[in-house]
């Protein structure tokens, strides 16, 4: 990060609790003289929650002499499946047409088919939670260090926003590879240029740059009593992954284990039922039904290390009314020790505003036919 006068650096804590530790090294060279052209270090924070349709999404857009350097991009997912089919478009010295196209997002990242979490010099994936699921998280990056991208009159990177979608977020019903998707997106672009850079972008506080919430949540930890849950123990644990708790529900055996938990509709509108459970080395395997409906797989919840997961359990439109969340033990992993379970929230995630627009099953009975859109 050349200078020729002086360079400051600062942290500043947006967040709403105070920095317990904090460590830092800096390195520098004093050199007596730096070329007239020598061109400076500039990094843009961009965010769009979420993208606007019918626009790529831009990472940079500034005028100058330079190269650019480096990527990083996180997307929340909005939309079931894989959100990742869309092209790198980047535009040197005023193109009309991108020069530089590529062959989908994870090309661009060095992977193929799909993205998971690696890390390299050069490239890597260091966080990416799960697979195709609505409100997935990844982050990526790439750095352009021994392949630059040379501009003399001005870049624009750029990248599209398709991939593959449900059928019910589709006008025509059908799921496919090509979908304009509506994810969130956010980004920094690194760059060196000489002269005055003309990008317009600057970093929100971090109350703008926090996800807005996707779920009505409903709590675990108030059912432990005894009416909501078969033999054995149930009570509140407090664990780094769940800083607010989780149930922690303990039976004996797999017979007679099972909680319940209820909630109330208020709306009908388009939803996804998530539970956001804990996997452990004791936890056993359960089976989900809602209001006696039998919903997707077995739940297994063995983990050599505890960890939290979130299990998508079903696409639908409830209409008002209480129903009751009902978890059945149906046995364990041959490695787990116990049947223990345990669970943070059960979730209603909002879908996409597309959903109810078309409606397609608004008046579907999710009772005969239970969706999960995967």
């Amino acid at each position: 990060m050349p200078f020729r006068k002086s360079a400051r650096i600062e942290i500043v804590n947006q967040s709403e609790k105070p920095i317990s530790l904090l460590y830092y090294n800096i390195d520098w060279i004093k050199k007596e003289s730096i070329s007239e052209d020598t061109p400076y270090f500039y990094a843009q924070y961009r965010q769009e929650y979420p993208v606007q349709k019918g626009r790529d999404y831009v990472l940079l857009n500034t005028e100058g002499k330079g190269h650019y350097v480096g990527t990083v991009l996180s997307v929340r997912t909005r939309s079931p499946s894989w959100f990742g089919e869309g092209d790198e478009k980047i535009y040197i010295d005023g193109e009309d047409k991108a020069s530089i196209w590529g062959t989908g997002t994870e090309d661009y990242f060095l992977s193929a088919w799909g993205l998971k979490t690696t890390s390299t010099p050069y490239f890597g994936v260091p966080y990416f939670d799960q697979w195709g699921i609505v409100g997935g998280h990844t982050s990526a990056y790439r750095w352009h260090i021994n392949d630059p991208l040379v501009f003399n009159t001005g870049i624009k990177v750029t990248f599209e926003h398709y991939g593959w979608m449900s059928a019910d977020e589709n006008p025509e019903y059908k799921e496919h590879s090509w979908n304009e998707r509506e994810d969130d997106y956010s980004s920094v672009a690194f760059w060196y240029q000489t002269g005055e850079p003309t990008f317009e972008s600057r970093a929100p506080h971090a109350r703008e740059r926090r996800l807005p919430s996707l779920d009505k949540t409903i709590s675990a930890q108030t059912y432990t009593n005894a009416q909501y849950h078969g033999e054995g123990k149930a009570t509140v644990q407090n664990l780094q992954i769940h800083p607010n708790g989780h149930l922690l529900y303990m039976p004996p055996r797999k017979e007679k284990a099972w909680i319940e938990i209820p909630f109330e509709i208020k709306e009908k509108k388009p939803q996804r039922l998530v539970l956001v459970m804990t996997r452990s080395y004791d936890f056993g395997r359960y089976q989900a039904y809602l209001d006696g409906v039998k919903l997707g797989d077995v739940m297994d919840l063995y983990s050599e290390e505890i960890r939290s997961h979130e299990f998508h359990l079903l696409d639908f439109w409830p209409e008002q009314g209480k129903y009751t969340l009902r978890l059945e033990c149906v046995g364990r992993n041959p490695r787990s020790t116990g049947y223990y379970l345990g669970i943070e929230s059960a979730r209603l995630r909002e879908r996409r505003p597309r959903v109810r627009e078309y409606g397609h099953d608004k008046n579907k009975d999710w009772r005969k036919k239970p969706i999960l859109y995967k």
